[in-house]
């Protein structure tokens, strides 16, 4: 059964789409110079967040999706962005916990609204906010006086005993200052969130601007999820800064309505999709691997649609029940998904550590293996490790092993 379009509705090709998609993204030949600031603050522009995750198995995940556009980049330098002023980053709920560019802080002001009145916050949070007022009180009034803090320097609140999320008291009421938007981090100290006042931390024009109404916040964001999708359904929209359903729902009509999306149709897909005004197809010449929460792959039943590529987080699922390792990292070729690759950080060793890699069904073994050792060999320069070393547990970890030999990692200037 052919389902029924609207009389006039654009076509796409699954491939098409996929270009869209990976250009959207910021897919594409690399500039051979080391990337600055710029280059930095223009992809995190293009893309509207970068997903933080505690897991560092071969690095935290918010480093990656840049290296996977731009190449080998000062971490260092990225850091500098969300942590010393002038602020140009800030961390906040986007799709997760995110580092986001500042002037979207105030377009999340009816998030965190709706925090203070319970919703759209962890339960356990709002519950020990409610109960525990006069705490959270001084909580926020020790950050004032000492900021910035992290958890552990404040003065009071016991550990729990049978605890939520083993979190301390302190902790508990710092999260739900942060949510509410009281509070707001200053930066991390190792992977933990160093909390402060909103006016020490943000640059003094995002505080003097006036604030967006919630409608005017949400077309916002719906807008910045189109430009880095660039065709999308409005399932896949919604999903980029988790918006409310009904609430994107009207936005989307609006922004077609404004002509700033048009409705398409895309092969194979069972719900309408829209295309972002100025995105176009076009080849796309990509050679990357991919971080778990990368933004062109975190929603995975758009991924399963756009590449044919059904992917799952591992993390927490028992070794036995594994199919493809512990820390998979696609692999991107031209606008495919040709592998997964299982990858370590083994710091002590100096060593990037190949687990495991899987080719796709139908992908070249060699040529892809070709392809991806002199990645792998960039990729441990980047984290400063000495070399590469795969375990030949599958057909294409014995292609990588031999292709892998030649391809030695420069430790990077970066």
């Amino acid at each position: 059964m052919t389902r029924c379009k609207a009389p006039g509705t654009q076509t796409l090709s699954i491939a098409q789409a996929r270009q869209i998609a990976l250009r959207a993204q910021g897919f594409g030949p690399r500039d051979a110079r080391i990337p600055g600031r710029s280059e930095l603050q223009a992809g995190i522009r293009q893309l509207g967040v970068l997903q933080l995750d505690s897991v560092n198995v071969l690095v935290r995940s918010h480093y990656l999706p840049l290296f996977s556009r731009l190449g080998p980049y000062d971490r260092d330098l990225l850091d500098s962005m969300a942590a010393r002023a002038p602020r140009t980053l800030v961390e906040y709920w986007g799709h997760e916990a995110s580092l986001l560019p500042v002037e979207t802080w105030p377009r999340l002001r009816w998030r965190m609204d709706e925090a203070r009145e319970g919703r759209g916050i962890w339960r356990g949070i709002a519950d020990f906010a409610r109960e525990r007022s006069a705490f959270v009180r001084r909580i926020h009034d020790e950050v004032r006086d000492r900021g910035p803090l992290a958890a552990g320097e404040l003065s009071i609140g016991k550990k729990p005993s049978g605890a939520w999320w083993g979190w301390s008291e302190a902790k508990r009421a710092l999260e739900y200052l942060f949510w509410v938007g009281d509070l707001t981090s200053a930066g991390r100290r190792g992977f933990q969130r160093l909390y402060d006042l909103p006016e020490r931390v943000l640059p003094a024009r995002i505080l003097a601007q006036s604030r967006p109404t919630r409608t005017e916040a949400q077309a916002h964001l719906l807008r910045q999820a189109a430009r880095a999708c660039g065709v999308a359904t409005g399932q896949d929209l919604r999903d980029y800064f988790r918006l409310p359903v009904e609430d994107a729902k009207a936005r989307l009509a609006e922004l077609v309505e404004a002509g700033e999306l048009q409705p398409v149709s895309v092969e194979g897909w069972k719900h309408p999709a829209y295309l972002a005004r100025g995105a176009q197809a076009g080849p796309v010449a990509a050679l990357a691997l991919l971080s778990p929460f990368d933004s062109l792959i975190w929603c995975r039943p758009r991924t399963e649609r756009l590449f044919g590529f059904h992917y799952r987080l591992a993390f927490y699922t028992p070794r036995a029940q594994r199919s493809h390792g512990y820390y998979v990292m696609p692999f991107l070729l031209g606008d495919r998904l040709v592998a997964r690759v299982d990858l370590k950080a083994d710091r002590q060793a100096s060593t990037l550590r190949v687990e495991a890699g899987h080719a796709e069904p139908g992908e070249d073994m060699a040529e892809t293996a070709t392809a991806l050792a002199p990645g792998l060999a960039t990729l441990a320069g980047w984290l400063g490790l000495e070399t590469v070393k795969v375990a030949a547990r599958t057909r294409l970890g014995v292609a990588l092993s031999r292709a892998t030999r030649t391809a030695r990692p420069t430790l990077s200037r970066a």
